[in-house]
């Protein structure tokens, strides 16, 4: 046993290190699986006071120190590396407090998404970030990465929900910024200093969540379309009708929706004939009957113009359950694509039709036989893509392919998944020179020993 893990101990008591075989495969690798590694040890504090002495000690002994959270990222960012401590944060885990007047949730970092969306549901409210992996996903994880989900059209990403956190620095200080008010313009807003950054500035502690009020109708459409123009238009169509409302539009290429119906026996589809995209739109509201009826009127304009060929209007919660869950595929077929390649990517609008036709050119170009499978939330620029060959020996080659491509076209490599480790080689297909060495400056004053998630964002 090291010295730092000796001191560890002696600080906080036994219950709140593991080593050895008390680690377990859990805090070896997050959810990409990849590169499993155990760690030195793992702490697990209880408070941002034992978050404090931790990273205190660590600094003092140059010990380098990797956060997990839920561990559901996919990036690689909460997977260990040689001789890392994992900093876990799942003894801390609760909400704090639930303001219904100023519609503000106070939480701990630990927390799990689903959690907070029950409480703030319990009181009437809404809290909008929606993952799939919400019952395991942790909220000071959420907030690390910045993530998205699916009603980032209406919501935003998780920057938007976030009012005020407290984070840990790399020597221990604790900075609260636990702002509960939509404006305050105070000087700088520290804790940007710390969404999206992936634990390589801080590790916070608990934050101050934006609520809204409940919505209480859905309204849900699969629409059928020929081309990625139409999407397009429909997109606008649906922006200008149904304005705020508009919720969630979901694009399906038919790569994406064939295949997954193909491989779930439980599924099928909507349609008699297929097509080569699938959109799924839904709006969200407070009156049932008129919202449903905007909806429909805004459906059908884009029928009687031609930009839809066909639609499918949800009459039940089943008819809905039915288009989420071959949107929501995607987890259920992937082990039949091994080895893949898998892209978080965004792209400007008026680049994304001429972006695929690209990669599909190039894929067939350079390999024999691929599958690609395309889809994402694109009316917030983001798409997603599962490719293989079936040959592992590919993977790095796709990924390099397509990552160049996303640069050329102007697009970002991460959308919401975060740079981890996986795409530190890509970085500079999105970023500037001078945008990264602005990057290596902050991470080295807040952290100049380098103890914090090292290896990850930055080289």
């Amino acid at each position: 046993m090291t010295d730092i893990v000796e001191t560890l101990i002696h600080e906080l008591g036994r219950q709140a290190v593991l080593t050895g075989l008390e680690i377990g495969e859990k805090y070896s690798v997050d959810y990409t699986g990849d590169k499993p590694c155990m760690p030195l040890a793992v702490i697990r504090p209880a408070s941002t006071e034992e978050v404090s002495r931790i990273l205190n000690l660590c600094s003092q002994m140059d010990q380098k120190v990797v956060v997990q959270g839920g561990l559901s990222g996919l990036a690689g960012g909460a997977t260990p590396q040689h001789n890392e401590i994992a900093l876990s944060l799942e003894r801390m885990s609760g909400i704090e407090t639930i303001d219904p007047t100023s519609m503000t949730l106070t939480a701990l970092a630990g927390t799990p998404l689903q959690a907070i969306q029950e409480a703030a549901e319990d009181v009437g409210l809404l809290f909008p970030l929606d993952l799939g992996a919400r019952g395991s996903c942790n909220v000071g994880g959420n907030i690390a990465t910045n993530a998205g989900g699916n009603q980032v059209i209406r919501f935003g990403m998780m920057r938007n929900l976030v009012l005020g956190l407290e984070a840990v620095l790399a020597d221990g200080t604790v900075l609260t910024s636990m702002n509960t008010m939509l404006k305050n313009n105070a000087g700088y807003d520290l804790k940007q200093l710390f969404i999206g950054t992936e634990g390589t500035l801080g590790v916070i502690t608990q934050a101050v969540l934006r609520l809204y009020p409940k919505l209480t109708s859905r309204s849900t459409a699969l629409c059928a379309l020929n081309d990625f123009p139409s999407a397009i238009k429909l997109l606008n169509q649906t922006q200008i009708g149904l304005g705020s409302s508009l919720s969630t539009f979901e694009a399906m290429w038919a790569s994406y929706y064939d295949y997954v119906l193909d491989h779930i026996e439980a599924l099928h589809s909507p349609f008699d004939e297929r097509y080569p995209l699938y959109v799924l739109v839904e709006s969200e509201g407070t009156d049932a009957e008129r919202d449903q009826q905007l909806f429909e009127a805004t459906l059908n304009a884009a029928l009687d113009t031609g930009i839809i060929k066909d639609a499918v209007v949800a009459q039940s919660q089943k008819d809905m359950r039915l288009f989420w869950n071959i949107r929501d595929g995607i987890g259920e077929v992937t082990q039949y694509l091994i080895p893949y390649a898998t892209f978080d990517i965004s792209l400007p609008m008026g680049e994304m039709s001429e972006f695929l036709d690209r990669v599909h050119e190039s894929l067939t170009a350079k390999f024999a036989n691929t599958t690609k499978l395309v889809f994402g939330h694109i009316g917030d620029n983001n798409l997603h893509l599962v490719v293989t060959t079936g040959t592992s020996e590919d993977v790095k080659k796709i990924f390099d392919l397509i990552y160049r491509l996303t640069g050329a076209h102007k697009g970002s490599v991460s959308a919401e998944h975060g740079i981890g480790t996986q795409k530190l080689d890509y970085l500079h297909y999105s970023r500037s020179a001078e945008e990264i060495e602005v990057m290596q400056k902050l991470k080295n004053t807040l952290d100049p020993k380098g103890i914090l998630n090292p290896g990850r964002v930055l080289p």
